[in-house]
């Protein structure tokens, strides 16, 4: 079995994503990593150099000013590095996700048993979305808390606006991979990063989305879908993150958007229920 690594990034430096820790985090379990590096104007790609691993092969980009629509150049810079992945397996990983090293030996051990099935496509990790500090994350059905990052390189996928996977049947019409489960937590940093820096990187993103960047400010946030993380964080990652040591703390005037009032009702419904209400962009099976 040979494991292929991809990402792709652009001014990481500048927009505060821990990407040398998250290529560290998964290089032990993997033959290979392709890193798309935009041109950036930042030390990026100096950086990753810096990494100095064998199995790290570097692809440089320009990206198309002319892409704006719904995020569609995030698809075409994943699907370069993708289409470069000669393993059996291409591993999906973003700029500020991490992985524990307590849970490689469990990555790869799902990797090699789905193999050879057929009817599995993709595999799936659950996910913490901290948020404004180590100690909290986010638990609501507006916010995927799963998703497929690692896919198997026989298939034909492709990514429409770079956050998730479509399979191809027949030239015609999209579906979600078929998934298993690896039983592993994915730990995603990017609203840990100072606000100055959220504030940047969405305004790179809004303009390749075609939409108007609007202000972000960490502390209008509902509450009640916070929760403290007693876990332990991977290691390569534990200098980078702030070490306020409190749950993080909202505004108590904020009042909550249209949008989070729905949320807060659908969480209601899965505590009731004992459903899940979020996005699935996979189908798991048995």
């Amino acid at each position: 079995m040979k494991v292929s690594a991809f990402t792709f990034i652009k001014n990481g430096v500048i927009l505060g994503y821990p990407f040398i820790q998250s290529i560290q985090s998964v290089l032990p379990i993997v033959d290979e990593f392709v890193i798309n590096v935009g041109e950036s104007d930042d030390g990026t790609l100096k950086l990753i150099q810096s990494i100095n691993s064998p199995k790290i092969r570097i692809i440089e980009s320009r990206w198309s000013q002319n892409m704006k629509d719904k995020g569609y150049v995030y698809g075409q810079q994943k699907m370069i590095a993708q289409f470069n992945c000669l393993g059996d397996w291409a591993f999906y990983i973003e700029g500020d996700e991490i992985y524990h090293e307590k849970d490689l030996t469990q990555i790869k051990a799902s990797m090699e048993s789905h193999l050879e099935d057929s009817n599995v496509e993709a595999l799936v990790f659950d996910f913490y979305h901290f948020y404004g500090n180590s100690n909290t994350y986010l638990d609501s059905p507006g916010w995927y808390r799963s998703e497929a990052r690692i896919i198997k390189t026989s298939c034909r996928s492709y990514a429409p606006d770079g956050l998730f996977w479509l399979i191809l049947e027949n030239n015609k019409k999209g579906r979600y991979p078929k998934a298993r489960h690896t039983g592993v937590h994915c730990f995603h940093y990017g609203w840990v990063r100072s606000q100055d820096q959220m504030n940047l990187k969405s305004m790179q993103v809004q303009r390749y989305w075609g939409k108007v960047h609007q202000k972000i400010e960490y502390t209008q946030m509902d509450s009640k879908i916070f929760k403290r993380f007693r876990g332990t964080h991977p290691k390569v990652i534990k200098d980078w993150l702030p070490k306020d040591p409190e749950v993080f703390r909202v505004n108590p005037s904020y009042k909550l958007t249209n949008k989070q009032k729905r949320h807060r009702v659908m969480l209601k419904i899965e505590n009731i229920l004992n459903i899940d209400l979020s996005k699935k962009h996979y189908k798991l099976i048995k």
